[in-house]
């Protein structure tokens, strides 16, 4: 066992006391760092924050067990032997010789490797004992150790871009406050406006920039324009004005006074709960490019080019849902009673479906935070001039890739998905305060409970305050999430349509 290198039987007790000690104060001081981030969303009635936070110590445990099974296992993944042939394919640097197998990895310990390695006993035993059968191990101990620290690094940055993300996107949305703000002082009542005047559908503003010009008669340079139009402001007063008010009379026209913009910040930090974790197909996504990162397919460098497309795509599609509003009301009416308002609708999102635009940006962020973790890991642990790196005309269009999808996506995509989106047929569960919330689950929860007996005792009679349409309608969209996961019976009010009666929704005032 002397080849193993030292064990604990012989290592001072004072090495071994300051490494634990080290290692247990870095964890704890990462715990308290959270445990106090989650106490001061929650004092500040951040319920979403407090969520997203809760999603990330969940990805740390993943992590942790991920680190846990390739430590404990590494030993035995090692042992696992191949023939030399099956080692020789698909590897990402081209072997020079058959001697480059234990050349290849000298300068892998470097920057992250903060103590010495453990020797090379542990793996020559492993490789006497593979080539004792004339194969090789399947995957070196010097490999795991690799495998667990990218896996490591990628997790922290995704978090971290999307943090970015999210705190830049949200900086250039609270922007807008003045906007809304500005709504108000005037006074701006959209059932007075509605009284009171009339507007001449081309001459408003917004028809305007969104309706004439490129794009009115053509469906294809209508989405040119769109396409060129998220690089410049793409959203602007008029824009907001006009969605602000086309949410509030479709969604709340009982309440002018509705803060929009309060609305969409609640929205948009409960939608990054879910941008922040990492979903299974974006694991699978990791697995098929380590499969196919070979030397001579550059397959990092083609890879790159994914989210970038797919953000084009998406913020060329929020622009044009934008001018469907406008071509909407321009192309029916040359003259409106009241102020301009535009009919939101879930027609105008791809499969009818907003949500998958959110998926979209899920898979966007991680992709780019992905490209750049790989780059920065290559770089640090073996080298700017690893064979992994590739060539060096492939690196600065990757770069440079990365910063601009991060870019675009911050001060762009996001403030155009966080306002574009309301522009559903159905409103947000974030539209509720907290409480109400949780009010609407109970009753959820209750007339559920009372359609149950209802259907048991075969009886046709139920409390009459059970009949509320709201509260029946809560526990239909209830029975349809049924399958959902204990505990999430909170998300039942996030697609609640709606319902008005006399021109005032249910549960509003």
């Amino acid at each position: 066992m002397a080849e193993e290198g030292t064990t604990l039987e012989y290592t001072p007790t004072w090495v071994v006391a300051v490494v634990c000690s080290v290692i247990v104060l870095i964890s704890f001081a990462v715990e308290r760092i959270l445990h106090y981030a989650g106490k001061y969303f929650k004092k500040h009635n951040q319920k979403p924050l407090f969520d997203a936070l809760q999603k990330i110590k969940e990805e740390l445990m993943l992590l942790g067990f991920i680190s846990l099974l390739l430590t404990v296992f590494q030993n035995s993944i090692s042992k696992v032997c191949i023939t030399k042939e099956m080692a020789s394919k698909w590897l990402p640097c081209k072997q020079e010789d058959s001697t480059d197998n234990t050349t290849t990895t000298t300068h892998f310990q470097n920057f992250f490797s903060l103590v010495p390695p453990r020797g090379p006993g542990r793996r020559l035993l492993a490789t006497d004992h593979c080539s004792a059968k004339g194969k090789v191990p399947l995957l070196s101990i010097t490999a795991v150790d690799h495998l667990h620290i990218f896996i490591f690094v990628l997790a922290v940055a995704h978090v971290s871009f999307c943090a970015l993300t999210i705190l830049f996107g949200g900086a250039k949305i609270r922007q807008w406050k003045g906007w809304e703000d500005s709504i108000v002082k005037d006074k701006y009542d959209p059932e007075e406006v509605m009284k009171t005047k009339f507007t001449h559908v081309q001459s408003h503003e917004f028809i305007k920039n969104r309706f004439l010009g490129i794009g009115k008669n053509s469906a294809l340079l209508g989405w040119v324009h769109s396409f060129f139009k998220q690089f410049y402001p793409s959203v602007t007063k008029s824009d907001y004005v006009t969605l602000r008010l086309g949410f509030i009379m479709t969604h709340c026209r009982g309440n002018p006074k509705f803060n929009f913009h309060k609305y969409m910040i609640r929205a948009l930090e409960a939608d990054f709960k879910k941008v922040v974790g990492i979903s299974w197909y974006l694991w699978l996504f990791v697995i098929v490019f380590l499969l196919l990162d070979v030397h001579d397919i550059h397959a990092y460098f083609y890879i790159s080019f994914i989210p970038f497309f797919l953000l084009l795509a998406v913020g060329t599609k929020l622009e044009h849902v934008i001018n469907q509003l406008a071509h909407e009301v321009a192309e029916k009416h040359v003259a409106v009673e009241g102020d301009l308002v535009v009919q939101p609708s879930d027609d105008h999102f791809w499969f009818h479906r907003p949500k998958i635009v959110l998926i979209l940006v899920h898979i966007i962020l991680f992709q780019n935070s992905f490209e750049l973790a790989f780059f920065f890991f290559i770089w640090v642990q073996y080298g700017f001039d690893s064979c992994i790196m590739g060539k060096k005309a492939y690196i600065i269009p990757r770069l440079f890739i990365g910063a601009f999808v991060q870019f675009l996506c911050s001060y762009s995509t996001l403030p155009l998905y966080a306002i574009v989106t309301q522009m559903g047929s159905f409103y947000k569960k974030a539209i509720f305060d907290e409480h109400i919330q949780e009010g609407l689950v109970g009753w959820a929860k209750k007339a559920r409970m009372n359609k149950m007996r209802k259907a048991d005792n075969g009886s046709s009679q139920v409390n009459h305050k059970d009949d509320n349409p709201v509260i029946v309608q809560l526990a239909d969209l209830s029975d349809k999430g049924s399958a959902m996961e204990e505990g999430k019976a909170e998300e039942i009010v996030s697609e609640l349509p709606l319902l008005e009666t006399n021109g005032r929704p249910h549960g509003l005032t």
